[in-house]
């Protein structure tokens, strides 16, 4: 009799353990605590290393970091021979595209416009890719992980690099250096005010790694941070029969209740329990609770 096959990875397994407040365990202990369970077997996708971004302190210098704009789009990681999510699983391009893409590692975001990312999210997720859909995608690079150089000479690379394929869709993420905490913020003002989410900030003489570290930071208008969906509470008034509000669990393990920012349809059809969402908020409680918080999107499902 075969044993049963769980379609979970031991990240999958990593996310719930800390969900409920249990910490960070390691891939040894995800590993054995599956495997007593009887229920792990190996899967496909594996996550790709990638760096991750921590948020730029208040009023630090830009000096010695090169900025670009933060694009809301889906994150394509390109290892030479395959285009995966962030998480690892297989993304489902068209054959041109990925025929197109180079020998040489990539990390980028596929991209439409500014404000498009749902539809975005919709065309680049679906199993058997929509070849005339992907034609307005673009795969905007913004460093190579298997270039040993510094990020500034990981940007000349890849700046020329994509100048010589001519690709149209295949474009270079642009950057540029500010003096001073002024320039900076007057750079996100001016982004934010055209559509954009924030700024990326990657400092110039760092080499590449993988997870955080002091070589990648983000800077936006407002925090933002992922709750658990654990209930939903139902509508009044005008809201009757519809969901009036989310109940999430933030990280910190505390719980509110998110209705801002909802459209008729989420309410109509909200996020499953168990599933996480994005919330923005400009300030926190005195307790740290999430104040004028507002939905923003389902997490990216990986």
């Amino acid at each position: 009799m075969n044993a049963p096959q769980l379609q979970h990875s031991p990240r999958d397994f990593a996310d719930h353990f800390q969900a409920f407040g249990l910490g960070q365990p390691t891939r040894r202990q995800c590993l054995a605590w599956l495997g007593c369970l009887g229920c792990w077997v190996p899967v496909q996708a594996q996550s790709p290393g990638v760096q991750l971004a921590s948020v730029w302190p208040a009023g630090r210098s830009p000096q010695g970091y090169w900025v670009s704009e933060k694009l809301d789009g889906v994150r394509g990681v390109w290892d030479g021979r395959a285009l995966r999510f962030r998480s690892g699983r297989p993304l489902s391009a068209p054959d041109w595209f990925v025929a197109a893409l180079p020998a040489q590692a990539l990390d980028g975001e596929l991209w439409w416009a500014r404000g498009q990312f749902d539809r975005l999210s919709g065309v680049v997720r679906q199993e058997v890719p929509d070849d005339e859909a992907w034609r307005v995608v673009q795969y905007r690079v913004f460093d190579a992980p298997g270039h040993g150089g510094t990020f500034a000479e990981r940007v000349a690379w890849i700046e020329a690099r994509l100048a010589a394929m001519r690709v149209p869709w295949l474009v270079p993420v642009a950057h540029t250096q500010l003096t001073d905490a002024a320039a900076l913020q007057a750079l996100l003002h001016s982004t934010v005010a055209q559509g954009g989410e924030g700024l990326m900030l990657h400092r110039a003489d760092a080499l590449w790694r993988e997870g955080r570290s002091d070589a990648l930071f983000k800077l936006k208008p407002e925090l933002d941070e992922e709750g658990l969906v654990v209930g939903h509470q139902p509508g009044k008034g005008r809201l009757a029969g519809l969901t009036g509000a989310l109940l999430l669990q933030t990280p910190r393990g505390q719980r509110f209740a998110l209705g801002s920012g909802l459209s008729d349809a989420l309410r109509r059809n909200p996020p499953p329990v168990g599933t996480w969402v994005t919330y923005r908020f400009p300030e926190r409680t005195p307790s740290g609770l999430p104040r004028f918080a507002t939905f923003v999107r389902v997490r990216e499902a990986e």
